[in-house]
């Protein structure tokens, strides 16, 4: 489970008949520099054997800040942390006391974080992405984000505004693997202390490079 959750943590849009999800995104990532909410993701596996997966819930917080920087913390049922702090990526698993340690650059790419908390631009979206305007749905905008590298996990995500703030993130990754992120208690722009993506390595923890 934890596998399946940080993996669709990482696996954090060209006009069409609705323009109000494109719009929404434009305005997100031209006005929005940081932000902080909470978070519940449930995460669904394909069936297997004709039988229905159950999904996996898991709630924490979540903040970034533009260009690059973000983090999630997951709080229930495990405790885990990703922070991007522009140059490295961070993953810690509290139980097993473990450190994953990748170069941002290599690690995100065509991936939600990048969607929410890396480009400067709808310009610089488009170079890594397809994006369309999708139909409105449970009261907020929606534009879907196709990757153009075929080569990661990650098959589409769609991202839902209300106004310009983010409200939820639908992750489909090549496995079949469907994650929904709903976010509450937005706060748009708020103004985040440096600590907030800096990682320190906890006493004792294995560090593994990648």
């Amino acid at each position: 489970m934890k596998k399946l959750i940080a993996g669709a943590a990482l696996a954090l849009l060209a006009g069409g008949a609705w323009a109000g999800g494109l719009e929404s995104l434009e305005a997100f990532v031209k006005t929005v520099k940081s932000g902080r909410a909470e978070f519940t993701q449930t995460v669904t596996a394909p069936p297997k054997d004709g039988q229905e997966s159950r999904p996996k819930v898991s709630t924490g917080s979540f903040a970034f800040q533009r260009p690059g920087k973000f983090r999630f913390d997951y709080q229930k049922p495990f405790v885990q942390n990703i922070v991007a702090d522009g140059q490295t990526l961070w993953l810690y698993d509290a139980d097993l006391n473990q450190v994953t340690q990748r170069k941002q650059a290599q690690a995100l790419g065509s991936t939600p974080a990048a969607l929410i908390a890396a480009a400067p631009d709808l310009r610089a979206l488009q170079a890594d992405f397809t994006l369309e305007g999708a139909a409105d749905r449970d009261g907020l905008q929606w534009v879907k984000a196709t990757p153009k590298s075929k080569d990661g996990q990650l098959q589409s995500v769609q991202i839902g505004f209300q106004g310009e703030a983010l409200s939820a993130l639908e992750i489909l990754d090549s496995f079949g693997q469907r994650s929904v992120l709903k976010f509450g208690k937005v706060e748009v722009n708020p103004s985040l202390p440096p600590s907030t993506f800096q990682f320190k390595v906890p006493s004792g923890a294995d560090v593994i490079r990648q």
